[in-house]
């Protein structure tokens, strides 16, 4: 039986709220630097995202106030959250090259942990650069700490989700990712 319960749910949705709010300044804030292509492909992505984490917290509230068991909204989570990631990730790398850069793109074997891996790391990466172009040391940093953070996200992702003990771990270690993504796009904005 899995240890879920309301306050766990809703806490879980804070993560789903601060990626989406990132991502929504990041849509606004490069807007002149990105083709209709890297803008589409990054929207998309976030929106899986969101919508992943969205449908996970939604699981475990109605999980935690009995009214059953919808594993599909449990199972969709790691397969839609990877395609998104890797769906944002190259948006926004798509949109580096408007700063000179190229990036080429290749799927790994290793489908969906790959897939996270890449999208994620080229998202960051990309947020990193343009944070370096900007001169915005801070955002730098907390797209790093964001990245690493959403690593142990990963590390965690491979233990037994049943437990109390381990949802709070993972929703605290994740609402400090999310939230430093948050942290470093508002503080790349360019009116920043």
């Amino acid at each position: 039986m899995k240890e879920f319960s309301v306050p766990m749910a809703l806490v879980d949705l804070i993560p789903v709220v601060l990626f989406f709010l990132a991502s929504r300044i990041i849509v606004n804030d490069l807007d002149a630097c990105r083709t209709k292509l890297s803008s589409i492909l990054f929207q998309i992505g976030a929106y899986l995202v969101t919508a992943a984490g969205l449908l996970k917290a939604i699981y475990k509230l109605l999980y935690a106030l009995g009214a059953g068991d919808f594993i599909w909204m449990n199972n969709q989570m790691f397969p839609n959250q990877a395609i998104g990631f890797l769906l944002a990730g190259i948006g926004l790398m798509l949109s580096v090259k408007e700063y000179g850069k190229r990036v080429y793109a290749i799927l790994p074997t290793m489908a969906l942990v790959g897939m996270m891996v890449i999208g994620l790391g080229a998202m960051d990466a990309a947020l990193c650069s343009l944070a370096a172009k900007r001169g915005k040391t801070k955002a730098l940093v907390l797209f790093v700490v964001s990245f690493f953070l959403s690593l142990c996200m990963g590390y965690l992702s491979s233990r037994s989700f049943d437990t109390a003990a381990m949802n709070w771990i993972a929703q605290g270690v994740n609402i400090l990712g999310q939230g430093c993504l948050l942290g470093g796009s508002l503080v790349l904005k360019k009116n920043a």
